[in-house]
């Protein structure tokens, strides 16, 4: 896997160079028959060669016919001339393959990706230590394992956000993104941008009732506190089994606290799931909204606000 990795992203380096397309279903396929024929010879398991690619774009290759040519010229130079290569030092065949390699080098494609995303950057850096100081195959497993502890981070902590009616609209947006999006007295507005499974159903059952609790500190009084959230679903794409049970226990914590769950626009297979599992019926069908506007509408001459 590891090897089909270098690779598929040593072709796309060249590709992007090139401005040509790459099929990554080709590749695999290339990769294998030339790895399944080689095996009936004893053949050492291949891979693209990131030194010997180098070499061959410095010199001018145009087309698949350099390979050709090389594993001819590589095959005679084994049988034949390896005897007169004997004594040639190994700076000098690090040399050549250094030259060729480190006008490959972008930097500023390194400063690109510090400025976008800290976490790619770690993977960059891993990665090209890994190639320079150890091997390509090292320097691709780091960064394949860095992304994928990026990826599990993103699954299991998704993203949250409060949401704000901008002024003078029907527009519900985050509240750290639009600044003049204000609140909705007596009412919590609940976004959450991901697909809810057992990996995150805990952390999102969790952050939503820190949110209402930290809420509730600041408003404490009668007139402000928290007795409608609503949860903004557009971007949750599915639910599992743990996902609807957290939200069960939601509900439950949230009507010790006094509090009215109310769902706003979740799709159709998160809305079969929720009446499959019964739980519509245990919140009220009436509290499952096509938006926001119309679930703060139905909240808002719900809202208690005598002492």
């Amino acid at each position: 896997m590891i090897a089909l990795t270098e690779a598929i992203a040593i072709g796309r380096t060249f590709a992007s160079m090139k401005d040509y397309q790459l099929d990554g279903n080709r590749e695999m396929v290339a990769l294998g028959t030339m790895n399944v024929v080689g095996s009936m010879t004893s053949c050492y398991v291949a891979t693209g060669s990131f030194s010997r690619s180098a070499v061959n774009y410095m010199a001018g290759c145009q087309t698949a016919v350099s390979n050709i040519v090389m594993s001819v010229v590589v095959f005679l130079t084994l049988q034949f001339l390896t005897p007169l290569f004997k004594y040639t030092p190994n700076a000098i065949l690090a040399a050549i393959i250094i030259s060729a390699v480190i006008s490959l080098v972008d930097y500023q494609a390194a400063i690109l990706i510090w400025k976008i995303d800290k976490f790619d950057f770690i993977a960059c850096m891993g990665a090209f230590f890994g190639v320079v100081f150890i091997s390509v195959e090292i320097g691709l497993l780091i960064a394949v394992s860095i992304s994928f502890a990026k990826i599990l981070l993103q699954v299991t902590r998704p993203r949250t956000a409060i949401l704000g009616k901008i002024p003078r609209t029907t527009v519900y947006r985050n509240i750290e993104q639009y600044p003049e999006a204000s609140k909705i007295p007596g009412v919590m507005i609940v976004r959450v941008d991901s697909a809810i499974y057992f990996s995150n159903s805990n952390y999102v059952k969790e952050r939503i009732l820190r949110w209402l609790t930290d809420e509730e500190a600041v408003k404490g009084d009668y007139h402000t506190r928290i007795q409608f959230l609503i949860v903004e679903m557009s971007p949750v794409t599915d639910i599992d089994t743990s996902g609807i049970q957290a939200f069960e226990e939601l509900h439950r914590s949230l009507e010790k606290r006094s509090v009215q769950l109310v769902l706003a626009n979740p799709g159709s297979a998160v809305t079969d799931k929720l009446y499959t599992s019964n739980f519509a019926n245990i919140i009220g069908q009436d509290k499952i909204f096509l938006t926001v506007a119309e679930a703060v509408a139905y909240c808002s001459p719900k809202l208690d606000v005598n002492p």
